[in-house]
Protein backbone atom coordinates (compact mmCIF):
# COMPACT_ATOMS: atom_id res chain seq x y z
CA UNK A 1 0.00 0.00 0.00
CA UNK A 2 1.36 3.43 -1.10
CA UNK A 3 2.72 5.85 1.66
CA UNK A 4 -0.47 8.23 0.92
CA UNK A 5 -3.39 5.95 -0.13
CA UNK A 6 -6.62 6.25 1.87
CA UNK A 7 -6.91 3.74 5.18
CA UNK A 8 -3.28 3.60 5.53
CA UNK A 9 -2.09 4.11 9.31
CA UNK A 10 1.37 5.20 8.57
CA UNK A 11 0.84 8.09 6.97
CA UNK A 12 4.54 8.75 6.48
CA UNK A 13 5.92 10.11 3.70
CA UNK A 14 10.07 9.51 2.36
CA UNK A 15 10.72 12.83 3.13
CA UNK A 16 10.07 13.45 6.86
CA UNK A 17 6.20 14.89 6.38
CA UNK A 18 4.59 12.90 8.89
CA UNK A 19 1.29 14.54 9.11
CA UNK A 20 1.56 13.84 5.15
CA UNK A 21 0.18 17.41 4.02
CA UNK A 22 3.50 18.19 2.65
CA UNK A 23 4.45 17.34 -0.60
CA UNK A 24 6.84 18.71 -2.05
CA UNK A 25 10.19 17.82 -1.96
CA UNK A 26 12.63 18.39 1.70
CA UNK A 27 14.60 21.38 2.06
CA UNK A 28 18.22 21.32 1.09
CA UNK A 29 19.35 23.26 3.82
CA UNK A 30 17.96 21.10 6.30
CA UNK A 31 19.68 17.83 4.35
CA UNK A 32 23.09 19.76 5.02
CA UNK A 33 22.43 20.54 8.05
CA UNK A 34 21.49 16.90 9.07
CA UNK A 35 24.70 15.93 7.00
CA UNK A 36 26.69 18.17 9.27
CA UNK A 37 25.48 17.17 12.18
CA UNK A 38 26.42 13.70 11.32
CA UNK A 39 29.91 14.64 10.57
CA UNK A 40 30.81 16.03 13.87
CA UNK A 41 28.97 13.22 15.65
CA UNK A 42 31.69 10.69 14.10
CA UNK A 43 34.81 13.38 14.66
CA UNK A 44 34.11 13.81 18.43
CA UNK A 45 31.98 17.22 18.32
CA UNK A 46 28.64 17.96 19.83
CA UNK A 47 25.62 17.60 17.53
CA UNK A 48 23.26 20.29 19.00
CA UNK A 49 22.02 23.32 17.98
CA UNK A 50 21.82 22.89 14.54
CA UNK A 51 24.88 25.39 13.55
CA UNK A 52 28.49 25.11 12.21
CA UNK A 53 30.20 27.51 14.43
CA UNK A 54 32.72 26.14 16.39
CA UNK A 55 31.11 28.01 19.55
CA UNK A 56 28.22 26.28 19.24
CA UNK A 57 29.91 22.78 19.84
CA UNK A 58 30.29 22.33 16.12
CA UNK A 59 34.35 22.39 16.36
CA UNK A 60 36.66 19.56 15.58
CA UNK A 61 38.66 17.44 17.65
CA UNK A 62 42.23 16.75 17.67
CA UNK A 63 41.67 12.71 16.73
CA UNK A 64 39.36 13.77 13.41
CA UNK A 65 42.48 16.71 12.29
CA UNK A 66 44.65 13.43 12.96
CA UNK A 67 42.97 10.98 10.75
CA UNK A 68 42.31 13.88 7.79
CA UNK A 69 46.13 14.19 8.33
CA UNK A 70 46.56 10.92 7.47
CA UNK A 71 44.42 10.37 4.75
CA UNK A 72 45.85 13.26 2.98
CA UNK A 73 49.73 11.82 3.34
CA UNK A 74 48.24 9.07 1.81
CA UNK A 75 46.33 10.50 -1.02
CA UNK A 76 50.21 12.47 -1.67
CA UNK A 77 52.45 9.46 -1.55
CA UNK A 78 49.93 8.08 -4.14
CA UNK A 79 50.49 10.69 -6.33
CA UNK A 80 53.94 10.20 -6.32
CA UNK A 81 54.04 6.70 -7.91
CA UNK A 82 55.21 6.68 -11.62
CA UNK A 83 55.41 3.55 -13.96
CA UNK A 84 58.39 3.85 -16.59
CA UNK A 85 58.09 1.13 -19.39
CA UNK A 86 60.47 -0.79 -20.50
CA UNK A 87 61.74 1.01 -23.49
CA UNK A 88 61.33 4.30 -21.64
CA UNK A 89 63.74 6.71 -19.10
CA UNK A 90 62.31 9.01 -16.69
CA UNK A 91 63.67 12.90 -16.59
CA UNK A 92 62.94 13.91 -12.96
CA UNK A 93 62.14 18.27 -12.70
CA UNK A 94 62.16 19.11 -9.03
CA UNK A 95 60.66 22.66 -8.75
CA UNK A 96 60.66 22.93 -12.42
CA UNK A 97 64.64 22.39 -12.83
CA UNK A 98 66.44 19.02 -14.04
CA UNK A 99 66.99 16.84 -11.00
CA UNK A 100 68.08 13.20 -12.26
CA UNK A 101 66.85 10.14 -15.19
CA UNK A 102 65.60 7.60 -13.28
CA UNK A 103 64.93 3.74 -14.48
CA UNK A 104 62.26 1.72 -15.90
CA UNK A 105 59.98 0.43 -13.36
CA UNK A 106 57.91 1.10 -10.71
CA UNK A 107 58.98 4.62 -9.13
CA UNK A 108 58.11 6.95 -6.30
CA UNK A 109 59.00 11.04 -6.68
CA UNK A 110 57.84 13.83 -4.20
CA UNK A 111 54.06 14.40 -5.26
CA UNK A 112 53.81 18.25 -5.70
CA UNK A 113 57.43 18.51 -6.10
CA UNK A 114 58.84 16.78 -8.59
CA UNK A 115 57.55 15.94 -12.13
CA UNK A 116 58.32 13.03 -14.68
CA UNK A 117 58.74 12.71 -18.17
CA UNK A 118 58.78 9.39 -19.64
CA UNK A 119 60.78 10.00 -22.94
CA UNK A 120 61.02 6.76 -25.10
CA UNK A 121 64.71 6.04 -26.18
CA UNK A 122 64.43 2.77 -27.98
CA UNK A 123 61.84 3.00 -30.41
CA UNK A 124 62.99 4.12 -34.05
CA UNK A 125 61.65 7.20 -35.72
CA UNK A 126 62.06 8.60 -39.40
CA UNK A 127 62.18 11.87 -41.16
CA UNK A 128 62.49 12.78 -44.99
CA UNK A 129 64.64 15.49 -46.42
CA UNK A 130 63.94 16.31 -49.78
CA UNK A 131 64.66 19.00 -52.73
CA UNK A 132 65.69 20.42 -55.74
CA UNK A 133 69.72 20.66 -55.73
CA UNK A 134 72.50 22.18 -57.28
CA UNK A 135 75.18 19.91 -58.41
CA UNK A 136 78.75 20.37 -58.75
CA UNK A 137 78.82 20.49 -62.25
CA UNK A 138 75.65 22.99 -62.28
CA UNK A 139 73.16 20.37 -63.12
CA UNK A 140 69.77 20.29 -61.21
CA UNK A 141 68.68 16.77 -59.50
CA UNK A 142 65.77 16.02 -57.18
CA UNK A 143 67.24 14.01 -54.12
CA UNK A 144 64.86 12.56 -51.21
CA UNK A 145 66.52 11.26 -48.34
CA UNK A 146 65.17 9.19 -45.39
CA UNK A 147 66.43 9.69 -41.94
CA UNK A 148 66.05 7.37 -39.34
CA UNK A 149 66.90 8.38 -35.98
CA UNK A 150 66.43 7.33 -32.16
CA UNK A 151 66.93 9.25 -28.62
CA UNK A 152 69.65 8.52 -27.27
CA UNK A 153 70.37 11.33 -24.25
CA UNK A 154 66.49 12.87 -22.98
CA UNK A 155 68.70 15.24 -20.78
CA UNK A 156 69.84 17.04 -24.35
CA UNK A 157 66.43 16.11 -26.38
CA UNK A 158 64.44 18.06 -23.93
CA UNK A 159 66.34 20.85 -22.61
CA UNK A 160 69.36 21.50 -25.28
CA UNK A 161 67.52 22.79 -28.58
CA UNK A 162 63.94 23.98 -28.12
CA UNK A 163 62.52 21.77 -31.40
CA UNK A 164 64.95 19.20 -31.52
CA UNK A 165 63.32 17.22 -34.49
CA UNK A 166 63.29 20.41 -36.24
CA UNK A 167 66.83 20.97 -36.23
CA UNK A 168 67.73 17.70 -37.06
CA UNK A 169 65.58 18.07 -40.02
CA UNK A 170 67.05 21.92 -40.38
CA UNK A 171 70.42 20.08 -40.41
CA UNK A 172 70.04 17.06 -42.70
CA UNK A 173 69.02 19.13 -45.63
CA UNK A 174 71.92 21.39 -44.92
CA UNK A 175 74.47 18.15 -44.84
CA UNK A 176 72.28 16.85 -47.85
CA UNK A 177 72.89 19.82 -50.18
CA UNK A 178 76.66 20.18 -49.30
CA UNK A 179 77.16 16.70 -50.12
CA UNK A 180 75.55 17.00 -53.29
CA UNK A 181 77.09 20.27 -54.50
CA UNK A 182 80.15 18.81 -54.12
CA UNK A 183 79.41 15.75 -56.62
CA UNK A 184 78.43 15.49 -59.86
CA UNK A 185 75.20 14.68 -61.27
CA UNK A 186 76.79 11.04 -62.97
CA UNK A 187 77.60 10.22 -59.53
CA UNK A 188 74.80 11.36 -57.63
CA UNK A 189 72.16 9.13 -59.93
CA UNK A 190 74.76 6.54 -60.93
CA UNK A 191 78.02 5.08 -59.27
CA UNK A 192 78.18 7.70 -56.03
CA UNK A 193 75.29 7.19 -54.72
CA UNK A 194 76.77 5.31 -51.62
CA UNK A 195 79.24 7.59 -51.03
CA UNK A 196 77.21 10.70 -51.34
CA UNK A 197 75.21 8.87 -48.42
CA UNK A 198 77.99 7.82 -46.19
CA UNK A 199 79.38 11.51 -46.64
CA UNK A 200 75.87 13.04 -45.68
CA UNK A 201 75.70 10.44 -42.58
CA UNK A 202 78.77 11.44 -41.00
CA UNK A 203 78.11 15.47 -41.71
CA UNK A 204 74.90 15.23 -39.97
CA UNK A 205 76.39 13.48 -36.73
CA UNK A 206 79.40 15.67 -36.77
CA UNK A 207 76.59 18.61 -36.75
CA UNK A 208 73.92 17.58 -34.10
CA UNK A 209 76.95 16.71 -31.91
CA UNK A 210 77.87 20.32 -31.49
CA UNK A 211 74.34 20.99 -30.88
CA UNK A 212 73.85 18.33 -28.43
CA UNK A 213 70.22 17.64 -29.32
CA UNK A 214 70.55 14.07 -27.85
CA UNK A 215 69.75 12.14 -31.12
CA UNK A 216 71.64 9.23 -32.69
CA UNK A 217 71.40 8.80 -36.28
CA UNK A 218 70.70 4.90 -37.18
CA UNK A 219 70.64 4.84 -40.50
CA UNK A 220 70.22 6.88 -43.93
CA UNK A 221 68.83 5.80 -47.23
CA UNK A 222 67.83 7.43 -50.54
CA UNK A 223 64.09 7.31 -51.89
CA UNK A 224 64.71 9.01 -54.83
CA UNK A 225 67.20 10.20 -57.06
CA UNK A 226 66.11 11.46 -60.37
CA UNK A 227 66.96 14.11 -63.05
CA UNK A 228 64.81 17.07 -64.30
CA UNK A 229 62.19 15.29 -66.73
CA UNK A 230 63.65 17.52 -69.48
CA UNK A 231 66.67 15.26 -69.55
CA UNK A 232 65.32 12.01 -68.06
CA UNK A 233 65.58 9.81 -71.07
CA UNK A 234 68.98 10.67 -71.73
CA UNK A 235 69.76 9.44 -67.95
CA UNK A 236 67.75 6.90 -68.15
CA UNK A 237 69.84 5.31 -71.56
CA UNK A 238 73.44 5.94 -69.00
CA UNK A 239 71.89 3.98 -66.53
CA UNK A 240 70.93 1.09 -68.83
CA UNK A 241 74.58 1.22 -70.30
CA UNK A 242 76.10 1.04 -66.83
CA UNK A 243 73.78 -1.79 -65.76
CA UNK A 244 74.89 -3.74 -69.24
CA UNK A 245 78.37 -2.67 -68.81
CA UNK A 246 78.46 -4.88 -65.31
CA UNK A 247 76.35 -7.51 -66.62
CA UNK A 248 79.09 -7.91 -69.17
CA UNK A 249 82.05 -7.34 -66.82
CA UNK A 250 79.86 -10.37 -64.54
CA UNK A 251 79.44 -12.46 -67.46
CA UNK A 252 83.08 -12.25 -69.04
CA UNK A 253 84.34 -13.05 -64.96
CA UNK A 254 82.08 -16.11 -64.94
CA UNK A 255 83.28 -17.32 -68.35
CA UNK A 256 86.81 -16.85 -67.40
CA UNK A 257 86.17 -19.07 -64.16
CA UNK A 258 84.61 -21.56 -66.24
CA UNK A 259 87.58 -21.58 -69.30
CA UNK A 260 90.72 -21.82 -65.81
CA UNK A 261 89.82 -25.28 -65.05
CA UNK A 262 89.93 -26.42 -68.49
CA UNK A 263 93.07 -24.05 -69.71
CA UNK A 264 94.76 -25.92 -66.28
CA UNK A 265 93.93 -28.89 -67.71
CA UNK A 266 95.01 -28.53 -70.98
CA UNK A 267 98.82 -27.72 -69.70
CA UNK A 268 98.49 -30.57 -67.19
CA UNK A 269 97.89 -32.90 -70.05
CA UNK A 270 100.82 -31.24 -72.64
CA UNK A 271 103.21 -31.32 -69.41
CA UNK A 272 102.52 -35.08 -68.88
CA UNK A 273 102.73 -35.99 -72.63
CA UNK A 274 105.87 -33.94 -73.22
CA UNK A 275 107.19 -36.07 -70.03
CA UNK A 276 106.19 -39.25 -71.51
CA UNK A 277 108.01 -37.90 -74.95
CA UNK A 278 111.24 -37.05 -73.43
CA UNK A 279 110.98 -40.81 -71.68
CA UNK A 280 110.22 -42.63 -75.26
CA UNK A 281 112.69 -40.29 -76.94
CA UNK A 282 115.50 -41.00 -74.12
CA UNK A 283 114.34 -44.69 -74.22
CA UNK A 284 114.78 -44.82 -77.90
CA UNK A 285 118.21 -43.22 -77.57
CA UNK A 286 119.55 -45.57 -75.39
CA UNK A 287 118.19 -48.49 -77.50
CA UNK A 288 119.97 -47.50 -80.63
CA UNK A 289 123.03 -46.68 -78.69
CA UNK A 290 122.97 -50.39 -77.40
CA UNK A 291 121.98 -51.69 -80.68
CA UNK A 292 125.63 -49.94 -82.12
CA UNK A 293 127.18 -51.16 -79.71
CA UNK A 294 126.31 -55.02 -80.01
CA UNK A 295 126.37 -54.04 -84.03
CA UNK A 296 130.20 -52.43 -83.50
CA UNK A 297 131.93 -55.87 -82.81
CA UNK A 298 130.21 -57.71 -85.95
CA UNK A 299 131.78 -54.67 -88.01
CA UNK A 300 134.99 -54.73 -87.06
CA UNK A 301 135.16 -58.80 -88.00
CA UNK A 302 133.47 -58.26 -91.25
CA UNK A 303 132.41 -55.02 -91.91
CA UNK A 304 132.31 -55.32 -96.09
CA UNK A 305 128.93 -58.08 -95.22
CA UNK A 306 127.69 -56.25 -92.00
CA UNK A 307 127.45 -52.74 -94.61
CA UNK A 308 125.74 -54.63 -96.93
CA UNK A 309 123.00 -56.52 -94.58
CA UNK A 310 122.20 -52.89 -93.30
CA UNK A 311 121.52 -51.38 -96.50
CA UNK A 312 119.65 -54.58 -97.77
CA UNK A 313 117.52 -54.00 -94.51
CA UNK A 314 117.16 -50.36 -94.35
CA UNK A 315 115.96 -51.07 -97.90
CA UNK A 316 113.34 -53.41 -97.52
CA UNK A 317 112.37 -51.34 -94.59
CA UNK A 318 111.63 -48.42 -96.61
CA UNK A 319 110.04 -50.79 -99.37
CA UNK A 320 107.78 -52.13 -97.40
CA UNK A 321 106.05 -48.93 -96.53
CA UNK A 322 105.71 -47.71 -100.08
CA UNK A 323 103.84 -49.53 -103.66
CA UNK A 324 106.52 -46.70 -105.81
CA UNK A 325 109.16 -48.33 -107.32
CA UNK A 326 112.48 -47.00 -109.15
CA UNK A 327 114.76 -49.37 -111.14
CA UNK A 328 117.70 -47.71 -113.08
CA UNK A 329 118.61 -50.13 -116.07
CA UNK A 330 122.18 -49.92 -116.77
CA UNK A 331 123.84 -48.34 -119.26
CA UNK A 332 120.73 -46.80 -120.41
CA UNK A 333 120.59 -43.31 -118.41
CA UNK A 334 116.53 -43.88 -117.98
CA UNK A 335 114.42 -44.10 -114.92
CA UNK A 336 111.82 -46.29 -114.91
CA UNK A 337 108.77 -45.72 -112.57
CA UNK A 338 106.66 -48.72 -111.98
CA UNK A 339 102.99 -47.16 -110.89
CA UNK A 340 102.26 -50.44 -108.58
CA UNK A 341 99.56 -48.86 -106.63
CA UNK A 342 97.51 -47.66 -109.50
CA UNK A 343 98.08 -51.36 -111.39
CA UNK A 344 96.86 -52.65 -108.11
CA UNK A 345 93.49 -50.30 -107.88
CA UNK A 346 92.97 -50.78 -111.67
CA UNK A 347 92.66 -54.72 -111.09
CA UNK A 348 90.87 -54.84 -108.21
CA UNK A 349 88.40 -52.52 -110.53
CA UNK A 350 88.27 -54.65 -113.60
CA UNK A 351 87.89 -57.62 -111.46
CA UNK A 352 84.57 -56.26 -109.93
CA UNK A 353 83.24 -55.02 -113.15
CA UNK A 354 80.86 -57.44 -115.12
CA UNK A 355 82.15 -60.93 -115.67
CA UNK A 356 80.65 -60.98 -119.04
CA UNK A 357 82.45 -58.40 -120.56
CA UNK A 358 85.90 -59.03 -120.16
CA UNK A 359 87.09 -56.46 -123.02
CA UNK A 360 89.03 -53.80 -121.55
CA UNK A 361 87.61 -50.63 -122.68
CA UNK A 362 89.32 -48.53 -125.16
CA UNK A 363 92.07 -45.96 -123.88
CA UNK A 364 92.57 -47.96 -120.74
CA UNK A 365 95.28 -49.94 -119.74
CA UNK A 366 95.00 -53.46 -118.25
CA UNK A 367 97.65 -55.69 -117.80
CA UNK A 368 96.71 -59.48 -117.07
CA UNK A 369 97.10 -61.02 -113.40
CA UNK A 370 99.86 -62.96 -114.35
CA UNK A 371 101.98 -60.43 -116.10
CA UNK A 372 101.83 -57.93 -112.83
CA UNK A 373 102.83 -60.81 -110.88
CA UNK A 374 105.59 -61.27 -113.01
CA UNK A 375 106.45 -57.48 -113.31
CA UNK A 376 106.22 -57.39 -109.58
CA UNK A 377 108.72 -60.42 -109.07
CA UNK A 378 110.66 -58.55 -111.91
CA UNK A 379 111.30 -55.30 -110.15
CA UNK A 380 112.24 -57.32 -106.81
CA UNK A 381 114.64 -59.08 -108.48
CA UNK A 382 115.94 -56.25 -110.15
CA UNK A 383 116.10 -53.57 -106.62
CA UNK A 384 117.92 -56.22 -105.33
CA UNK A 385 120.28 -56.60 -108.36
CA UNK A 386 120.62 -52.96 -108.54
CA UNK A 387 121.30 -52.74 -104.73
CA UNK A 388 123.69 -55.38 -104.65
CA UNK A 389 125.61 -53.78 -107.85
CA UNK A 390 126.08 -50.47 -105.36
Amino acid sequence: MAWNEPGNSNNKDPWGNRGGKNQGPPDLDEIYKDTMKKIRRSFGGKGGGGSSDPQNGGGFSSSGLILVAVILLFVWGYLGLSTIREAERGVVLRFGQFHSIIEPGLQWQPAFADKVIPVNVESVASLTSSGMMLTKDENVVMVEMEVQYRIENPRDFLFSVTEPIYSLRQATDSALRYVVGHTTMDNVLTTGREEVRQSTWQLLENTIDKYNLGLQVVDMNFLAVRPPEQVKPAFDDAIAAQEDENRYIQEAQAYARAREPEARGVVRRMEEEAKAYKQRVILEARGEVARFEKLLPEYEAAPEVTRQRLYIDTMEQVYSNTTKILLDSEGSGNMIYLPLDKILEQQKSNQSSSTADQTPKSGQYSPPVNQSRSNQSSSVRESNRYSGGR
